[in-house]
């Protein structure tokens, strides 16, 4: 599980940051990578790492501002051109069906498999028998969305290399054992599985968010979350610039960070004003009050290990 950065700024394109855009690779849970926000020119930053577009299985939109959204058609329509048939399902407010089926409509783009549009409204989203997606309205002037990705616990693996040592050889009794159960081998021994089936992984969580003002909502979506990759338009000292344009400050972010408990902070949506030091300056500002903080530059990679594989 890794979380690349496709694009960290903030309103327009620059030449340092280009707009909101992140892919979340779930390459060996699930061999498919899930995309948070499209802004203008995903597709080009796409193609400065390996992702393949045929490998995106769902993309997550969180608000309707052009920066999170332009690069969408595009991309769609590139994906038919890229060995890409599978399905493609889309989330996001009310108008994403809308915007996307027009701009297809209107430039005759024919693609070369389906889409299914998901209109979110906050809770459950999406469910199956590894990941659970929640979501919930931030606070932005417009709707906007937090995207909670929970991963299932893991069962503990049986630790085939032990068996094969004692001479059990592979075969139903193995299924057994990995159920836990007592199983007397045909030489008379008696093996429990409970010996046999290394520890439970606790499954990893990521919150991500669209662009907001502080809120309780940003707070419970991000509770305990390994991950928590949050905007940070604005420095410290405008929290009144801040709050008139629905954004949040370096210490906002912080402070969500904080009060949700989360292990780790990331900051993205970084206005173009912001170059080099002044951008460090950001990432120290919230470290004064989350001191795991890092800021996000784009194509930056971050690996989500499990926590008992996480070395000190």
């Amino acid at each position: 599980m890794e979380l690349e950065f496709l694009g960290t700024g903030a309103g327009v394109p620059a030449k340092h940051r280009n707009v909101t855009s992140i892919a979340l690779k779930l390459l060996d849970e699930r061999n498919a990578v899930w995309l948070f926000d499209c802004g203008e020119g995903t597709q080009m930053q796409i193609l400065r790492t390996n992702i393949r577009p045929r490998k995106i299985e769902k993309i997550f939109i969180t608000h309707l501002h052009g920066d999170h959204i332009f690069g969408l058609p595009g991309l769609i329509s590139s994906r038919s051109f890229q060995g890409g048939d599978e399905p493609l399902e889309i989330y996001g407010p009310a108008g994403i069906k809308q915007f996307v089926l027009n701009a297809l409509k209107i430039s005759q783009t024919r693609l070369a498999y389906s889409l299914k549009f998901i209109e979110v409204k906050p809770g459950v989203i999406f469910y199956d028998d590894q990941f659970t997606v929640t979501c919930d309205l931030l606070d932005h002037g417009i709707d906007s969305y937090g995207y909670r990705v929970a991963e299932h616990d893991h069962d503990g693996q049986l630790q085939v290399d032990k068996l094969v040592a004692l001479g059990i050889k592979p075969g139903p009794i193995f299924g057994k054992l990995k159920k836990g159960e007592t199983v007397t081998l045909p030489d008379g021994r008696t093996v429990s599985g409970k010996d046999f089936v290394g520890a439970a992984k606790t499954g990893r969580t990521v919150t991500i968010l669209g662009d907001t003002r502080i809120s309780d909502a940003s707070i419970a979506l991000a509770k305990t979350s390994d991950v928590l990759v949050h905007e940070s338009t604005f420095n410290k000292n405008e929290a009144k610039m801040a709050r008139n344009y629905y954004h949040s400050t370096t210490h906002q972010a912080a402070e969500v960070a904080k009060r949700a408990q989360v292990k780790r902070l990331i900051l993205t949506h970084i206005s173009a004003r912001y170059l080099a030091q002044d951008a460090l300056n950001l990432e120290k500002e919230a470290q004064e009050i989350f001191p795991n903080t890092k800021i996000a530059k784009d194509f930056d990679i971050v690996d989500i290990p499990f926590q008992n594989e996480i070395k000190e």
